[in-house]
């Protein structure tokens, strides 16, 4: 079983997976951000290992992108991207992908 809280980066401008991101995931406790997490996506651009498996804590949580590194030496308007998204149910699976281009960015609930 994955982490309860998965990512997929997909760079549209070249039709591939992002390999390399670096990611931090963070809960929202009491109004700041704590670390619970961090990683890198694979190959495939995936990261299955932001928390243990097992129940999630829920609340708020931030993953952030550092789209800097991955677009290095290339001209790029997002250097991180944050997305902070609820999640209440602590058996449920919440994937976060991100679609990434030098200029461009989108994001859903994925399953």
């Amino acid at each position: 079983m994955s982490s309860p809280i998965t990512t997929h980066v997909l760079d549209t401008a070249s039709g591939k997976p992002a390999a390399g991101v670096p990611i931090v995931l963070e809960r929202d406790e009491g109004g700041t951000f704590v670390e619970v997490g961090r990683g890198e996506t694979d190959a495939d651009g995936r990261l299955r290992t932001l928390l243990p498996a097992g129940p999630l804590v829920p609340g708020i949580y931030r993953i952030t992108f550092d789209t800097a590194a991955y677009f290095a030496g290339k001209d790029a308007f997002y250097p991180y991207v944050p997305i902070v998204f609820l999640a209440k149910d602590p058996k449920a699976h919440y994937h976060v992908p991100l679609l990434l281009s030098p200029f461009g960015i989108s994001t859903y609930r994925g399953s």
